[in-house]
């Protein structure tokens, strides 16, 4: 453990970015296909889905966000040490002497002052820095300035020789002001023999305090970009629920997406096998004379057709299964195990036999208090008015109340002079300065008004329609919850009668291929007539599967519109941020193929 003193010094660590899977991936491969159970697609999405883990990090970003608003505004600079090479007190040897006259000597001396106004140059509606900074400057300079006039120095050369020691302590605050505790101390030895005190030290002491009074005063304005950001990271938590709930909805329909193929990859197989029988059968026909040479060729036709939608097919499972395989790991299907890996998918699609919805006020209740989307929106309208109160503080003039007081000493070696009132070293002028011998008091104040005062005028009214626009497009967001709720319904409703259409279009399209091959066997009908029922029937199955997979998108849907997508599945929101899932697998050690 690091010193308190030094700790503020160290550069914090991020957490390391997990660039690996999680060990459950590997032990759901099993002799080269990766078993999945629904539950075992959310938790690996939850472990290893690479946005996931991009999205753990938000709330930490929100979380120093929130720090640096803490710190108050812009970083006081680091004055350059050359500003004070070869500086002296005013009335301090000869150089200080030619200052406090109002002369000033030849050459190179120190360097000059800032320009006007310089004590209040934080004034307006950035906050101050709230965090207490100290500053300390120590320069040793020699300097050597050629005298044009050497009566007053004696020498045609001046030779200087200063320590100059500067120190402060500055903390801001969230009324608006800030004070200043400022020590110095300038040591100077030259070789004028007109001094009467040489060398001499010149410590002071002084403190200052400002205040804005009109912009830029309140802990309201002050505190704002904190509160912002406090807002910010609760909502930060929010929103990576939000990114959780879409994770899940999007790998769950994925995942019943793949089932579906697996589903409709079967329909297209039993086609083809059915197909390559009645071709066989109208081949050996063929051959007894029964059957001409077209219908061998029209039977044929579709034993082609249905082996092209089995490719098809089974492309379509391909790719479906490459892009649930993205998903749920970091490294992609660079990683081989996984790259080989067949998905097996243990979960089949079921359509209860009822929704169970509650009545659609209700629903649109449920979905107005757990929506996290929603959340986020109303905290960022929170978040926009407390914005605007520094762009309506900002139309106000600046007033700044300053004043400061301060004590200075002088003391200095006079060789035969020991009765001299400044005789004497540091210790002497630092007790001038602890008794206050030569006191400063110093009181202003600061008034600046821009006479159009155009731009803050314009920045506020700007600020002010933006934040109208959010409140609507709040309202908005609400009021669309009641049409999403409703579209949500309708769509599970008409997906469950689309798939009870689809499964009774199916036994008859099955039951009409029976009929027809019957009569075909009895010679009452036409290999054409066969081979059109087998088409209609691929096509009914495959309306089935498709209309399991519309049900399924539709319940994912109304859950998300519902915003309860997590509790339907399951699924912990601590676990989501841990980016560990206490569960286990429920697949068996040696599980049974389940899709072909």
């Amino acid at each position: 453990m690091k010193p308190a003193i030094v700790r503020p010094y160290l550069a914090p660590q991020a957490p390391p970015a997990r660039l690996n899977n999680s060990g459950r991936l590997g032990d759901l491969i099993r002799a080269g296909a990766l078993y999945l159970t629904a539950q075992d697609a959310i938790a690996l999405a939850l472990e290893d889905n690479i946005d996931l883990e991009s999205a753990r990090y938000n709330p930490l970003i929100a979380a120093w966000n929130l720090e640096r608003s803490q710190a108050g505004g812009a970083l006081p600079g680091v004055p350059s040490a050359a500003g004070f090479a070869g500086s002296v007190a005013s009335g301090q040897g000869v150089a200080g002497s030619q200052a406090a006259a109002g002369v000033g000597g030849g050459g190179g001396g120190g360097a000059g002052g800032g320009g006007g106004n310089a004590t209040i140059s934080q004034i307006g509606p950035v906050a101050q820095t709230f965090d207490p900074s100290i500053q300390e400057s120590s320069v040793f300079s020699h300097t050597t300035t050629p005298e044009a006039n050497a009566t007053q120095s004696k020498t045609s050369a001046l030779v200087d020789a200063t320590h100059v020691y500067n120190a402060s302590l500055q903390e801001g605050f969230l009324t608006g002001g800030s004070a200043t505790l400022t020590y110095s101390d300038h040591y100077l030895k030259e070789n004028a023999s007109t001094d009467i005190f040489n060398p001499t030290s010149a410590p002071s002491l002084g403190i200052s305090v400002q205040q804005n009074l009109l912009r830029g005063f309140g802990i309201g304005v002050n505190q704002r970009t904190i509160n912002v950001n406090k807002i910010n990271l609760q909502t930060s938590d929010l929103s990576f629920k939000t990114q959780v709930i879409s994770t899940v909805a999007s790998v769950l329909i994925q995942y019943y997406g793949l089932a579906a193929d697996y589903e409709d990859l079967k329909a297209k197989q039993s086609a083809l096998e059915t197909a390559q029988r009645f071709f066989e059968n109208t081949r050996r026909q063929e051959e007894l004379g029964a059957l001409s040479p077209l219908d061998v060729t029209t039977a044929l036709s579709q034993v082609a057709s249905s082996q092209n939608d089995l490719v098809v097919s089974e492309t379509a499972l391909r790719q479906d299964e490459l892009q649930l395989k993205n998903v749920l790991s970091r490294t992609g299907v660079t990683d081989p195990a996984l790259a080989t890996a067949r998905i097996v998918t243990v979960d089949r699609i079921t359509v209860p036999d009822k929704d169970d919805l509650a009545p659609l006020e209700e629903l649109v209740r449920q979905a107005l208090a757990n929506r996290a989307d929603l959340a986020v929106q109303k905290a960022n309208l929170t978040t926009a008015e407390i914005s605007a109160l520094g762009t309506k503080n900002g139309v106000l003039p600046s007033l700044t109340a300053f004043g400061g007081e301060s004590a200075a000493g002088l003391a200095g070696k006079a060789p035969g002079n020991s009765n001299l009132p400044l005789v004497g070293g540091f210790g002497t002028a630092l007790a001038q300065v602890f008794r206050r011998d030569f006191p400063t008091a110093r009181i202003g104040v600061f008034f600046q008004a821009p006479i159009h005062n155009r731009q803050a005028e314009a920045d506020y009214g700007i600020d002010q329609l933006q934040l109208r626009q959010t409140q609507l497009t709040t309202e908005k967001s609400i009021n669309q919850v009641v049409v999403d709720v409703s579209n949500g319904v309708i769509a599970l409703q008409q997906a469950r009668v689309r798939h009870a259409a689809a499964v009774k279009n199916r036994e008859l399209q099955q039951q009409l291929l029976d009929a027809e091959q019957r009569k075909f066997l009895l010679g009452a009908s036409t290999p054409y007539n066969v081979t059109q029922q087998q088409r209609d029937l691929a096509a009914a199955a495959a309306t089935d599967v498709s209309s399991l997979a519309s049900y399924v998108a539709a319940r994912m849907s109304l859950d998300q519109t519902l915003g309860i997508t997590l509790e339907a599945n399951h699924v912990s929101i601590e676990e989501a941020r841990a980016g560990k899932v206490g569960r286990a697998s429920s697949v068996p050690a040696n599980p049974a193929p389940a899709n072909p």
